[in-house]
């Protein structure tokens, strides 16, 4: 029989043992939380033009990956506005996290076993699921891209992108010629201007490229084959808990909000509603903000200024690139996007 001496010792132990976790876990806990609020603003890394994710149209920065920096600073600071953008390569992009140049990187990057573990960072969600194709001119006649033997394939550095592609022609025992260019809005205007024969990136950069930046964009084909998986979304730096808290909540309040049909137009209205669930999402109950270091009416505001993640898909990816929703449409519609319970 276990004495009650041993127990206490034992007892002792786990709480001088948890006591000792929370110190070492709290000594960074909050590091990017403090310097965000210290500045009053959310730095945040972006593409340097992508449209219908990120881009500077008339000096204001929008798009699906703006968004999500739009709604952690409504979180933040009940002010979506209260943000900063910064611009980055592909090459740029994870040096700027990790050094502290940006605060969250929401750049259309793909979540990896190496980028989530040596490079120290952690993704905070999925914000659209995406996949790498190729892009041709029509007049090429080419219709799969298994014909590409001996291609000239522009393509970006440091991407899941270039390194897909390798492995694509290797598997298939087809030979490429690289054309290595580091900046998108560069890289999309050497393909266009006839530098490369094929264009290559996710599925929705190339319907961007098209749709945007070509001058005839019938003159241009999208070939069927998707050849990887490219879960795209925000990223934070390894080591601060409550940081990622934030930014991950924000993203998944988008899409809890259109779970629920609250909109940007009707948020007001759901305030008096007697469900429990919208209640507490909407700080009309209070807590998860609490749990959160937030104001009770942090979802609130994302949804009243930002909009819910269907809001902006529309007026991002649907209207400026034509890209119904698809694996991105809520799970009661057949997609993958699915809130995880805010309760």
């Amino acid at each position: 029989m276990e004495s009650k001496m041993f127990k206490t010792l034992t007892s002792t132990a786990a709480a001088t043992a948890l006591s000792l976790t929370m110190v070492a876990t709290g000594a960074q806990a909050g590091e990017t939380v403090d310097s965000v609020r210290d500045k009053g603003y959310v730095q945040c890394g972006v593409n340097t033009a992508l449209a219908g994710f990120s881009a500077a149209t008339g000096g204001e920065w929008e798009g699906l990956d703006v968004d999500v920096c739009r709604a952690v600073a409504a979180a933040m600071f009940g002010d979506a506005d209260a943000v900063r953008f910064t611009p980055l390569t592909a090459a740029q992009r994870f040096t700027a996290l990790q050094s502290g140049e940006v605060d969250v990187l929401s750049r259309n990057t793909t979540w990896t076993t190496t980028r989530d573990t040596s490079l120290g960072l952690n993704f905070a969600g999925i914000n659209y699921y995406d996949g790498q194709g190729f892009m041709v001119r029509k007049d090429l006649g080419v219709t799969s891209a298994k014909q590409l033997s001996g291609a000239a394939i522009c393509v970006e550095p440091g991407t899941t992108t270039e390194l897909n592609l390798a492995d694509y022609f290797r598997a298939n025992n087809m030979d490429f010629e690289p054309v290595v260019i580091e900046n998108t809005t560069e890289v999309t205007a050497a393909f266009f201007s006839g530098r490369c024969d094929v264009y290559t990136t996710d599925a929705s950069g190339l319907a961007s490229a098209r749709n945007v930046s070509a001058e005839n964009p019938e003159d241009y084909v999208i070939l069927p084959e998707i050849i990887s998986k490219e879960p795209l979304g925000p990223v934070v730096r390894h080591g601060d808990d409550e940081w990622l808290d934030i930014v991950k909540w924000s993203h998944i309040a988008m899409i809890q909000a259109e779970e629920f049909g609250i909109t940007s137009d009707n948020v007001d209205d759901m305030m008096d509603t007697d469900n429990p669930g919208i209640k507490r999402f909407l700080g009309v109950t209070p807590g998860m903000g609490e749990a959160l270091g937030l104001d009770e009416k942090w979802a609130y505001n994302i949804v009243k200024q930002v909009g819910n993640y269907g809001e902006s898909y529309q007026r991002n990816v649907t209207e400026k690139l034509g890209l119904e929703r698809g694996l991105n449409a809520l799970w009661t519609d057949g997609g993958l996007m699915y809130a995880f319970p805010i309760r």
